[in-house]
């Protein structure tokens, strides 16, 4: 992900709640004022990397097994449909068609010497593809800071693109929002989601924003709120915001997908057998998975990419990021403001009056309530 001047959202002042529509869809906000959510805070998009008792970075985050498993068996797998399946099927081929036990093995033989050049040039193919966007990656992440939420400070620092110097934003004045949009297709409605945070710059009041894609309303929303708790101090640790599915809730979820999250993986799965909540066909396939992905490689693969991300990172981190980003004494740190205090405790009321109750709407009658004269809001 990059930082970039664009144009979108608009220029004027937003608050959490309001709606900006246009042609296609819609802009939500849901700040200015880092506001309660009522959803549970995951990072449902990965894009949350080292967090430590005072900073959180954010859009690079760590590795994760699965992208490590597709890419070592795609390329595999090309392969073995060339020096396998392929000379298999030439085989029970030659059987079927009648050319017997001899003249069915010859066609093996046959099929092995040009199937397998072809599997190995194919696979090896495959994972030059596969791992090209891995390359381009690494380069980006030599160039590229992560941007950082100092929750001591209650500071934001983002380092755009082309730009040598950290710009420090005060996190009330963060803007976040989510992008819902619509398309028609041959096929039907293609909806698309984005979820995104920016700023002005103070001196210049040139644009920058930050966004990526999302699957849904409610995960960019939830992606919003692995943020605001952090910087909040309602979550301190990124196993508390990483999505690591059913075999992983619990205390003993490792902060990185790598051999103790197998290892832990496997005792869940090992656990429930036992405990009648799976059965013999789900554990059977759960090991044949993995054996198939290479077992315990891509987990290993993705503690070597976290560390080397790592040390990529901080070569690229400014001197004036470093100095902010370093611990502050209790009595220095700051606190939030009393407006925020307030309005969040609004919130919070009405979410818990209403739990299903859309958050945008609560923030929306928070706010109005807010213009609405002092007699009024009593």
């Amino acid at each position: 992900m990059t930082q970039s001047a664009t144009p979108k959202p608009t220029d004027k002042r937003h608050h959490a709640g309001e709606v900006e529509p246009f042609p296609s869809g819609r802009i939500t906000y849901l700040a200015p004022k880092p506001l309660p959510t009522g959803l549970p805070p995951v990072d449902h998009g990965h894009a949350v990397g080292t967090v430590t008792d005072h900073y959180l970075d954010f859009g690079v985050g760590n590795s994760f097994a699965f992208s490590w498993q597709m890419t070592l068996f795609g390329p595999f797998g090309l392969f073995l449909l060339g020096a396998a399946i392929f000379p298999l099927i030439v085989f029970l081929g030659g059987l079927h068609f009648g050319y017997g036990w001899d003249g069915a093995v010859e066609a093996f033989k046959g099929a092995f010497s040009l199937g397998f050049w072809v599997g190995l040039g194919g696979g090896l193919g495959g994972l030059f593809l596969a791992m090209l966007p891995r390359w381009q990656m690494y380069g980006r992440a030599e160039k590229i800071a992560p941007t950082r939420f100092n929750r001591q400070r209650r500071e934001v620092c983002f380092v755009p693109e082309g730009h040598s110097e950290p710009i420090f934003i005060p996190w009330e004045e963060l803007e976040a929002w989510v992008i819902e949009s619509q398309g028609a297709t041959e096929y039907g409605v293609h909806r698309q989601y984005g979820f995104g945070i920016g700023f002005r710059h103070p001196e210049t009041g040139e644009r920058f924003n930050l966004e990526f894609p999302t699957h849904g309303l409610p995960l960019s929303i939830s992606t919003w709120e692995a943020l605001r708790a952090y910087m909040e101090y309602e979550v301190n640790t990124l196993e508390e915001i990483e999505p690591h599915g059913e075999l992983m809730t619990g205390d003993d979820a490792p902060n990185e997908e790598g051999v103790a999250f197998f290892q832990a993986a496997r005792r869940n799965v090992r656990r429930r057998r036992k405990a009648g909540e799976v059965g013999w066909i789900y554990t059977f396939f759960w090991y044949l998975y993995h054996v198939m992905t290479f077992w315990t490689l891509p987990n290993r693969m993705v503690e070597w990419e976290n560390r080397k991300l790592q040390r990529l990172l901080n070569r690229s981190l400014p001197p004036a990021m470093e100095t902010w980003s370093q611990p502050l004494p209790e009595d220095q740190r700051a606190r939030p403001s009393d407006e925020l205090k307030r309005l969040s405790q609004r919130v919070q009321a009405l979410i818990d009056a209403r739990p299903t109750r859309p958050v945008t709407e609560i923030y929306a009658q928070v706010y109005a309530g807010e213009k609405a004269p002092a007699r009024q809001r009593a």
